[in-house]
C-alpha cells in the first residue's frame, strides 16, 4: 500500500465541490494505509499507537472541513500528498512527526503554576513576565 504513497502524482483541478471532496477521502484513506509503514519507519510504536497517529491525521484533515472553494482544496491536498510522501520517503526525522502529531500544540503548553516557586524576586519577575 505504501508504494501507492510513493508514487504519487499531482491530480488534475476538481471540477465540483463534490469531486473535491472524493479525492480528500481518498487522501485519507491513502493516509491510514500509510500509518503502519510510517510507524515502522520512524520507530514510533513507543510514543503513540496507530489509532492515536490516525486520530491525528482525521484531525488535520477536519481542520480545514470548512474549506468550500475545490481550488483551495485541491491546493491544500497537494500540500497534503506532499506531507504524506516526505514521511514515507524518510524525508523527515523522527522528532518532526512526534513534534507535529505526536505532542501537538496542546502538548507544548507548560504549566506556570510550578515555576513560582523560586524564592528570588528576580525569578517571580521573571517567570510573571510575557516570555511565558
Amino acid at each position: 500500500m505504501v508504494h501507492m504513497a510513493r508514487n504519487m502524482r499531482v491530480p488534475p483541478n476538481s471540477a465540483s465541490l463534490a469531486e473535491a471532496k472524493k479525492r480528500t477521502l481518498e487522501f485519507f484513506r491513502m493516509c491510514c494505509r500509510s500509518i503502519p509503514e510510517i510507524m515502522e519507519i520512524y520507530n514510533l510504536y513507543d510514543v503513540v499507537s496507530p489509532s492515536q497517529l490516525r486520530s491525528a491525521v482525521a484531525a488535520e484533515v477536519r481542520k480545514n472541513s470548512n474549506v468550500t472553494n475545490p481550488k483551495v482544496i485541491d491546493m491544500l491536498l497537494f500540500k497534503g500528498m506532499e506531507e504524506l510522501k516526505n514521511c514515507v520517503d524518510h524525508s523527515k526525522q523522527r522528532h518532526h512527526l512526534v513534534g507535529k502529531y505526536v505532542v501537538g500544540n496542546q502538548g507544548l503548553v507548560q504549566d506556570l503554576g510550578h515555576k513560582d516557586q523560586g524564592s528570588s524576586n528576580f525569578l517571580k519577575n521573571f517567570y510573571s513576565s510575557n516570555y511565558f
